[in-house]
């Protein structure tokens, strides 16, 4: 498949043009990626069952995985979903748009290709101007898991996407890297209390502050695989680089001499070995291929580079790498949460 680059850095007039083209093709029923402030989605009409597929062979994706729906305004939200709770009117006033995605029980408009073997779907209204824009022009709502080829990091720039998708989509938006660089927080509606599936960007004091008791579900931070999954990132591995990931846990003195250790029993093997630092530990390390994550003082930075880093071990050829582990709190639930499953949950 011959696939359409399309830059688009700025939303002036000639931005707004070059976004014809692509919206025309999810209108027509093909596959389209675009950014998103999280990071880049591979979409579709989200009507239209056959294009729907298209998605999950483009990706390689499990067919009993949901996607998410992608909308303009809010007001789009009514024809997809049965009613909207009050709770979930609470949040869209509060976070939308936003990475924030809404789980409800879902309308007769919604396929099951979107939300397989569910009565729910999964809707977002991203703050993305290029996104918003993207979607309005194609006039329908767009389902959109993240542009990656299955179980591989999330994309959170252009050349991630080119590596991954181009020729297996009809055309491919690039813009500027993602801003948050994790997929949107995903909390269930349907239940009372709510409860988080996926973390992201919106956290759950924030979610609290707003809507008072909230739950988290015992799958964000736990490897447990359930039989039917309300929310994507739940069932398959996801996020791994190429390289055996592996994350060392303990308080810091041991993580750095664990992983030191671990290094060395690899001195005299031409494998590849990589560590994965902060800027405070960067300088511990005298061996390996060593990148940082960023500062621990500043999670949201750490969180925008987790799936950028994986993806530079991959281009450097690393064949095994040592994650330090991160504190978990409030802020770092997320990106705790993705590096976990990037690693498939192997500790030492």
């Amino acid at each position: 498949m011959k696939t359409q680059i399309i830059d688009i850095q700025n939303l002036d007039a000639e931005g707004l043009k070059r976004l014809e083209a692509p919206a025309a093709l999810i209108r027509n029923g093909e596959t389209v990626v675009f950014p998103t402030e999280t990071v880049y989605g591979l979409g579709a009409n989200a009507l239209d069952p056959e294009a729907v597929k298209k998605i999950f062979i483009a990706k390689g994706r499990p067919g009993d995985n949901p996607l998410i729906v992608h909308v303009s305004e809010i007001e789009a939200v009514d024809a997809l979903v049965t009613h909207i709770p009050a709770k979930a009117k609470i949040l869209m006033a509060a976070f939308w748009p936003g990475p924030l995605t809404l789980i409800m029980e879902k309308s007769e408009l919604i396929p099951d290709e979107v939300s397989p073997g569910l009565d729910t779907v999964a809707v977002r209204f991203p703050s993305h101007d290029i996104a918003r824009a993207f979607i309005e022009m194609a006039g329908c709502p767009v389902a959109a898991p993240s542009a990656n080829l299955s179980g591989r990091p999330s994309p959170t720039e252009g050349k991630h996407v080119l590596e991954d998708l181009n020729g297996r989509v009809a055309a491919i938006i690039l813009s500027a890297d993602g801003e948050l660089g994790l997929e949107s927080t995903v909390i269930d509606m349907t239940v009372d209390p709510p409860v988080v599936l996926r973390p992201g960007d919106v956290t759950l004091a924030e979610l609290r502050s707003v809507l008072g008791e909230v739950l988290v579900s015992s799958n964000v931070t736990r490897n447990i695989l359930p039989d039917k999954v309300r929310s994507p990132g739940m069932k398959y591995t996801h996020y791994s680089p190429k390289g055996e990931l592996v994350v060392v846990k303990g308080k810091p003195a041991e993580i750095c001499q664990k992983i030191k250790s671990g290094v060395d029993n690899f001195h005299e093997n031409p494998m590849k070995i990589g560590i994965l630092a902060s800027d405070e530990t960067m300088e511990t390390y005298r061996k390996g291929i060593i990148l940082s994550l960023g500062s621990c003082d500043n999670p949201k930075e750490m969180a925008r580079n987790l799936f950028s880093r994986l993806r530079t071990f991959d281009e450097l050829g690393v064949e095994k790498i040592y994650a330090e582990d991160i504190p978990l709190n409030n802020e770092t639930l997320a990106l705790v949460n993705r590096l976990y499953k990037a690693a498939g949950y192997t500790f030492i």
